[in-house]
């Protein structure tokens, strides 16, 4: 701002105004600043998938409705969170990822089955289409074909994808990758035969039920055990796609996905993810074990794998030294598994039991 000599009504004199320059500076940058949110609101519009809008918005609404009641339930209601918490992870991080999206391991029916509940607790969508969103990701990672690609921004990579329509492109991509093993699979069938009521129940209804038992009062059950734990593993895998593609470290190839040790902490190991993306067929998606990386969900396979209820856990430690070793060397060595992740599971492809 300067001062400059003008005119008024009630007489002459000296007072404080723009230069016709700066006025027109900031007309301008106030105008093209409207016309970009104009723009890109009514982009939005055209792209939004409304009902999704008003879903995140209402689940949202419920954990803020969880918090406050954080303040006056029973203390008992604490552990139940973290417990609860902790099955609705595993239904994503053992089941949805690591079994069915990758088939990084085998798994009894028992354990499948329970997976399955699991993944309805999560209620993250069935798990035919969870896997096949995450292979598609994989195979075309950070392209327009990657359904939460990060080239789109942090936000649209945490949760703006389900908040608009699937690119035409992501969707194309969908239809060329395999799910015979998917539908192979009797516990993936019985999902998707009561889908959405089956997700539902065991996401609200489910939790609420179990909080009263334990002496709850069924509001605060149902808004801290159903929709605060609900929207906080939301969080929890979003952050993968999100955070864990901008921050941390690129230890094992220069790929977007970074080593992040504290989506870790709240995906319950699911943080390594540089390890990941160039090994997807790890069933531990980390190099070191869990004593090393924190990586409960390792624990929880390797335990099951004690019971006989799990086997043929796939690890590619072996595969990471002899690569190390090559460019020691000065040679290349070729993963026999291949970088695309197609490879991992197309061996056992329809040969889920």
């Amino acid at each position: 701002m300067r001062f400059r000599k003008g005119f008024n009504a009630g007489g002459g004199g000296w007072h404080p105004s723009l230069g016709h320059s700066e006025i027109s500076s900031r007309l301008r940058s106030s105008l093209h600043g409207h016309l970009a949110i104009m723009m890109s609101l009514s982009q939005f519009k055209k792209e939004a998938n409304w009902f999704m809008v008003y879903y995140i918005t209402v689940v949202h609404l419920g954990a803020i409705e969880g918090v406050r009641r954080l303040f006056q339930c029973r203390w008992e209601t604490y552990p139940l969170f973290f417990f609860i918490y902790y099955l609705s992870g595993l239904g994503i991080t053992m089941g949805a990822h690591r079994l069915w999206a990758h088939r990084s391991y085998k798994a009894h029916g028992i354990v499948r089955f329970f997976l399955m509940l699991c993944n309805c607790l999560a209620n993250q969508g069935t798990i035919f289409h969870w896997s096949r969103d995450h292979r598609v990701h994989h195979k075309y990672s950070d392209t327009v074909a990657d359904p939460h690609n990060s080239g789109r921004g942090f936000f649209f990579a945490h949760m703006g994808w389900l908040l608009v329509k699937k690119d035409p492109r992501v969707l194309e991509a969908g239809t060329k990758l395999n799910y015979d093993d998917l539908w192979a699979d009797w516990t993936v069938v019985l999902q998707e035969k009561f889908n959405p009521w089956g997700q539902l129940f065991m996401c609200f209804v489910f939790p609420t039920i179990v909080g009263v038992q334990a002496g709850e009062e069924w509001k605060n059950a149902l808004f801290i055990l159903g929709f605060l734990r609900y929207v906080s593993v939301l969080h929890a895998t979003w952050l993968v796609n999100s955070a864990a593609h901008f921050y941390g470290y690129q230890t094992y190839d220069n790929i977007p996905p970074r080593e992040n040790w504290f989506v870790s902490l709240w995906a319950i190991g699911e943080g390594w993810h540089n390890w990941h993306h160039k090994f997807p067929y790890d069933y531990a998606t980390s190099e070191f074990g869990a004593t090393a990386q924190f990586n409960p969900t390792k624990l929880t396979i390797d335990f099951m794998a004690l019971l006989g209820l799990v086997t043929d856990r796939k690890r590619a430690t072996e595969i990471w030294a002899k690569i190390k070793e090559s460019k020691d060397k000065g040679s290349k060595f070729q993963d026999p598994n291949g970088d695309d992740p197609s490879k991992a599971f197309s061996e056992l492809k329809a040969k889920a039991n």
